[in-house]
């Protein structure tokens, strides 16, 4: 049995060696959420050590984890900000904002914090300059294209309002929220 393979609780030295330099590669390749690289971790040392236990599993994902906060790679708030203004300026609404940060772990604190400087208007006039809906439109509005741009609209997490207000805005309207959000 070599070093790595014994059955206990306490990963080996080469197992954290292995999860810090994991850590780093991810890391260094894009932004992660602490689930995120967690949950990396544990999958990748999973296929990586055969043998491994579940308390070694954990521990080798929180070493990585508090590896990270100490170095400052790690920082869900910066994540949730960064990642709501760039979901904003691609048209994305405050709701799906907050269900992608959610699903990615972010804490709910830290969403509601990054959600505060996001504009649903502006997104949702970015939404339809996107598809072509509203005072982007470039065909003629008949029933079943009010229903569709409506529809899409909410199904893209806009409330009605704000979809409606969307989709009755004179072109010039549109593109003074899109210049005024852009400041």
């Amino acid at each position: 049995m070599t070093d790595d393979t014994v059955s206990s609780d306490i990963p080996t030295a080469r197992m954290l060696s292995w999860a810090r330099n994991s850590a780093i590669y991810r890391l260094e390749r894009r932004m992660m959420t602490e689930k995120q690289l967690f949950d990396a971790i544990s999958r990748k040392a999973k296929e990586k050590f055969e043998h491994i236990s579940a308390a070694q599993l954990k521990a080798l994902a929180d070493f990585a984890v508090k590896f990270a906060y100490d170095n400052k790679a790690l920082d869900d708030g910066a994540y949730a900000e960064i990642n709501t203004r760039s979901a904003v300026r691609g048209g994305r609404s405050k709701r799906v904002i907050a269900q992608k940060l959610a699903a990615k772990g972010v804490s709910s604190d830290r969403v509601e914090a990054a959600l505060e400087e996001a504009d649903d208007l502006y997104a949702a006039t970015i939404f339809a300059r996107k598809r072509a809906f509203g005072p982007f439109r470039r065909v003629e509005l008949d029933d079943k294209r009010k229903a569709k741009e409506l529809s899409a609209f909410a199904r893209n997490g806009f409330s009605f309002e704000i979809g409606r207000k969307v989709f009755d805005m004179s072109f010039e309207d549109a593109e003074e929220v899109i210049l005024a959000g852009r400041l």
